[in-house]
C-alpha cells in the first residue's frame, strides 16, 4: 500500500512546462520539499563553494532572486511556495516557469527588476489572448520579460553578446507565451525516480532524480545513450564476496551481446600504449579471448600515481594503478588464445602469463586457474589475483561500484597548474579537484549501482556519503 500510494503522488507531480530544444530542463515539482537536498548542500557548501544552496538559487530566474529555503522569500514576489518550477537552459537564453499566488505582486517586482536591466520609465505590458508578456531590451545586452497567463509565468532572458538585437529575445518570448497557454504534459519518466529535484538531458535521453539528507546525496536516473554495453543481473558474482578497496571498485556481468564492445574498448586503448604490437594480432588475442568470457568481470582501481605524466596517451593510461579481473569458461582455451603476445615486442613470460614492455610502462596478463587479469601495475595485479575468493555471492544489480572520495581527491590533486597549460583537456580535472577536493577529502564514500533495461537503455544509481558527524 505505501508503494502504491508513493507511486501515486509521484505521477500526481506537476509536469515540468519545459522548453522546446532545450538542452538542460531542471524540475522541482515542489519548491517547499527540497529539504533533504539543501540539508545536504548547505552542510557540503562548507568545503565546496560552487555547493552552497544561495549560489544555485540565483541560476533559477532570469532576474528575480530569491531562496527557496525561505518561503516568504517567495510569497513577496507573488509565486507559490508549494507550487512547482522549471528551469529550461537553451543556447538563446533560459526560461524559468511558476506558479504564482498573486499575479499582480509578480507583475509589479519583474517590472522593477526589468526597469532597472533596461533603464527605461517603464516596462510596459501587451495582453493578448489572454497572455500578458513583457519584453524589454537590457542595457547590458540581450532581452529579458516573461509570459503570464493566470496562475502561470515564464520568464525568460536571452543570452545575446553585445547590444544588437539578434532576435533570440523574441523566439524566447514565443515560447514562454505557449508554455503558460497550454497544460504541461506529464512525463512517465519522472514517475519512476524518487526526487524532490529532476534534471533532464533530453539530448541524450537522460533523466535523473535527486534526493537527500544532511549526510547523504542520492541520484537515480535512466539513460538511453550512455556509451556502455548491455550488462545482465547475474544473481552470483565470482566477486561478490569480495571486500571494496582502492579508489575505484567495481564488479559487473557484461550481457553476451556487449562482451565483444567491452574487450574491444580495452584492446584500443592497450594498442594506444603498444603501437608497435601488430594490430591484426592484437585484434586475433582479443576475438579468441572474447569467445571464452563468462562477461563477468571486475575493475580495481588502487590510485593514482605520485606524479605522473599526464600530457601523453600513454602517461595517462599509466596515471592510474589499476588492474581488470574476468571469469573465462575454459582456461586451457584461454591460455593457448594467449600464447600469440609471446612474440610481441617487448613481451616476456612469468610463471602465469606474460609482461609486455611498452612505452611508459608494463601491462601484465595473468591467468590464475579461471580468472583472466590484466593490469598496468604489478603490485596491483598480484594484489588482485591474490584476493580473488574461492566461492562467489549474490549480487542484487549488473554493476555495482563504490568510490573512495579520499583516493579520489588526492588522485585529482596530481593535476598541476602546467598539465593544464600543456593540454586543456585536463582542465576539467584540475578545476574538479580544486572545487571539490576538500569536499572529497572529508567525504566517506561514493557508491552506486546500474542495470540494464529494454531498448539499449541504462538505469543507474549514485550515493554521496559524508560522515555522520562534521
Amino acid at each position: 500500500m505505501i508503494s502504491l500510494a508513493l507511486a501515486a503522488s509521484l505521477a500526481a507531480a506537476p509536469a515540468p512546462r519545459a522548453a522546446t530544444s532545450a538542452e538542460t530542463v531542471v524540475h522541482i515539482p515542489r519548491t517547499d520539499a527540497l529539504q533533504g537536498v539543501t540539508a545536504f548542500l548547505d552542510r557540503a557548501g562548507q568545503s565546496a563553494a560552487l555547493l552552497r544552496p544561495v549560489v544555485w538559487y540565483a541560476e533559477l530566474h532570469p532576474f528575480l532572486s530569491f531562496d527557496l529555503s525561505q518561503p516568504a522569500t517567495l510569497t513577496r514576489l507573488g509565486i507559490d511556495p508549494t507550487g512547482p518550477l522549471t528551469v529550461s537552459l537553451r543556447g538563446g537564453g533560459r526560461i524559468s516557469c511558476t506558479r504564482l499566488t498573486d499575479p499582480k505582486v509578480f507583475q509589479q517586482k519583474a517590472a522593477e527588476m526589468l526597469v532597472t536591466a533596461s533603464g527605461k520609465a517603464e516596462a510596459t505590458p501587451t495582453t493578448s489572448g489572454g497572455v500578458t508578456t513583457v519584453n524589454v531590451l537590457r542595457e547590458s545586452g540581450g532581452r529579458a520579460g516573461y509570459a503570464l497567463k493566470g496562475q502561470e509565468a515564464c520568464a525568460f532572458s536571452s543570452a545575446s553578446g553585445g547590444f544588437v538585437d539578434d532576435g533570440q529575445g523574441q523566439v524566447l518570448l514565443k515560447e514562454a507565451s505557449r508554455l503558460v497557454s497550454k497544460a504541461p504534459k506529464s512525463d512517465a519518466r519522472l514517475a519512476q525516480l524518487p526526487g524532490s529535484v529532476y534534471v533532464l538531458l533530453p539530448g541524450r535521453g537522460m533523466v535523473v532524480g535527486v534526493d537527500g539528507s544532511a549526510t547523504e546525496l542520492r541520484l537515480e536516473g535512466t539513460a538511453t545513450q550512455l556509451p556502455l554495453p548491455p550488462f545482465q543481473a547475474s544473481g552470483t558474482s565470482p566477486y561478490g564476496a569480495m571486500k571494496p578497496e582502492g579508489l575505484l571498485f567495481s564488479r559487473a556481468r557484461v550481457a553476451p551481446a556487449g562482451v565483444s564492445q567491452a574487450v574491444g574498448s580495452v584492446t584500443a586503448s592497450i594498442q594506444q600504449v603498444c603501437p608497435s604490437c601488430p594490430p591484426a594480432q592484437v585484434a586475433s588475442v582479443a576475438r579468441a579471448v572474447a569467445e571464452h568470457l563468462t562477461g563477468h568481470v571486475l575493475m580495481v582501481v588502487d590510485g593514482v600515481r605520485s606524479r605522473p605524466n599526464l600530457r601523453t596517451l600513454e602517461g595517462r593510461f599509466f596515471a592510474p594503478r589499476q588492474a581488470f579481473a574476468a571469469e573465462v569458461t575454459d582456461a586451457a582455451a584461454v591460455k593457448s588464445a594467449l600464447a600469440p603476445l609471446a612474440k610481441f615486442p617487448g613481451a616476456k613470460a612469468t610463471e602465469d602469463g606474460y609482461a609486455l614492455d611498452v612505452k611508459g610502462g608494463t601491462l601484465f596478463v595473468r591467468l590464475k586457474g579461471r580468472q583472466l587479469v590484466v593490469g598496468n601495475d604489478e603490485a596491483v595485479s598480484r594484489s588482485l589475483l591474490a584476493a580473488l575468493p574461492q566461492a562467489g555471492a549474490k549480487l542484487p544489480h549488473a554493476v555495482e561500484y563504490t568510490v573512495d572520495p579520499k583516493r579520489l581527491a588526492s588522485g585529482l590533486n596530481q593535476v598541476s597548474l602546467m598539465d593544464v597549460v600543456a593540454d586543456k583537456q585536463l582542465a576539467g580535472l584540475f578545476a574538479m579537484g580544486l572545487e571539490l577536493g576538500p569536499l572529497l577529502s572529508r567525504s566517506e564514500r561514493i557508491s552506486g549501482w546500474l542495470d540494464s533495461t529494454t531498448g539499449g537503455a541504462h538505469r543507474f544509481s549514485t550515493t554521496w556519503t559524508l560522515p555522520a558527524t562534521p
